[in-house]
């Protein structure tokens, strides 16, 4: 009976991953903690941070304050970032900073604090906490280390949850105004708050120029479901929006809706005056 290649090489690798299995294993059990700690350099070396991670946290508390503490708590962060555990890998990085300020990876470990928290930001339609926690952090370590290797990662990084932030309150902002119709007065005023929060913070986003028109129009409605006395003054209002809209985009995309509400704001108040 014929035994194929493909056979063998599956039976050998199994062989090897059983093998290796249990020399892992005894590692665990072991008291060595040197044996331990070498072993663990080279799991993370070979890109198993699995072991390496399991190896390092049982010999981190015996090894606490030695020489080899050092790289070991490094090391220990890193296993965590590349398993794609940014939260504890940020945690481990800035404790290792806080501990070891003096260390050569003290820049590198307050680096990854920041790109870790980066790497753990959600979409932009979720919750923005850590988000917010990464720019400061990145933000933090550009002003501490200016020339380091790191700052063009560090800004590239930066640039993207600034976009994300800005999609979020570009989104949040629309949303008030789509939702003028179950509240109408009081989500357009909401939306004309939001609208103008934007452009504060974000003077030179991509959506400047939607947003400004759309600040005509939920003005221009407003003044439409207004009680009386406040109608003048509000259609008023949206005629100003309206100037302002024009002066920065003469060829806008938004012109034409916006003229149109233009004329129709001036109509209303020609009646309003009679």
């Amino acid at each position: 009976m014929r035994i194929s290649s493909k056979n063998i090489l599956f039976t050998v690798l199994i062989s090897v991953l059983l093998a290796s299995c249990s020399d892992f294993r005894k590692l665990q059990k072991s008291d060595d903690w040197e044996k331990k700690y070498d072993a663990a350099i080279k799991y993370y070396e070979s890109k198993d941070y699995y072991r390496s991670s399991v190896l390092l946290e049982q010999i981190l508390p015996i090894i606490k304050g030695s020489a080899k503490a050092e790289k070991a708590n490094f090391i220990y962060a890193y296993t965590y970032y590349y398993e794609e555990s940014y939260l504890l890998a940020s945690h481990y990085f800035k404790t290792f900073y806080e501990t070891y300020g003096r260390s050569d990876f003290a820049e590198e470990a307050r680096f990854m604090y920041g790109y870790s928290l980066f790497k753990d930001s959600p979409r932009y339609n979720l919750e923005q906490t850590s988000t917010k926690e990464a720019i400061v952090a990145l933000q933090g370590f550009i002003n501490r280390y200016p020339s380091s290797e790191f700052v063009p990662k560090a800004e590239d990084a930066l640039n993207e949850l600034q976009q994300k932030l800005e999609k979020k309150a570009y989104e949040n902002a629309l949303l008030y105004y789509k939702l003028r119709k179950f509240m109408t007065g009081e989500y357009l005023k909401a939306a004309l708050v939001a609208f103008d929060n934007f452009q504060n913070n974000y003077p030179d986003s991509e959506y400047i120029e939607e947003i400004r028109y759309l600040e005509i129009e939920a003005m221009y409605k407003l003044a439409d479901v207004s009680i009386q006395s406040k109608k003048k003054e509000r259609f008023t209002e949206a005629l100003d929006y309206y100037q302002d809209y024009i002066e920065d985009y003469p060829s806008g995309e938004y012109l034409r809706k916006a003229e149109d509400i233009y004329e129709d704001a001036l109509n209303k108040l020609r009646k309003l005056n009679i």
